[in-house]
C-alpha cells in the first residue's frame, strides 16, 4: 500500500526529471541555432571561392548578417527559456520541503 510520503517522493522525482528534460531540450535547441548560424557563416565564407558570380560580395554580406541574426536570436531564446524554466522550478518547492522532512 502506498503512503502519502511515497506519492510525494514520486511526484518530486517526476517533476525533477521533467525539469531536466526541459533544460536539455532548451540546450539542444540552442545548439541547433548555433549549427544553423555556422552553416550560413560557412556558406558566406566559401561562396567567393566556389562560384564566380558578379555580386558575390553582396551575397556574402547577406549570409554573414543572416548568420549573426540567427546566432543572436538563438542566444536570446536560450536565456529567455532558461529563465522561464528556472522560475517554474519553484513550484515543486513545497513538495521538496515535505520530502526532506521524511
Amino acid at each position: 500500500m502506498e503512503t502519502k510520503n511515497t506519492k510525494n517522493k514520486d511526484l518530486i522525482l517526476r517533476e525533477k526529471l521533467a525539469l531536466q528534460r526541459t533544460l536539455l531540450a532548451n540546450q539542444s535547441t540552442f545548439l541547433a541555432f548555433l549549427r544553423t548560424s555556422m552553416y550560413f557563416l560557412i556558406a558566406g565564407l566559401s561562396l567567393r571561392n566556389l562560384l564566380k558570380i558578379e555580386n558575390s560580395l553582396l551575397i556574402e554580406i547577406v549570409l554573414f548578417i543572416t548568420s549573426f541574426i540567427i546566432f543572436i536570436y538563438g542566444v536570446f531564446n536560450y536565456f529567455k527559456h532558461k529563465k522561464s524554466i528556472l522560475e517554474n522550478k519553484k513550484h515543486i518547492g513545497e513538495y521538496q520541503l515535505e520530502y526532506y522532512k521524511l
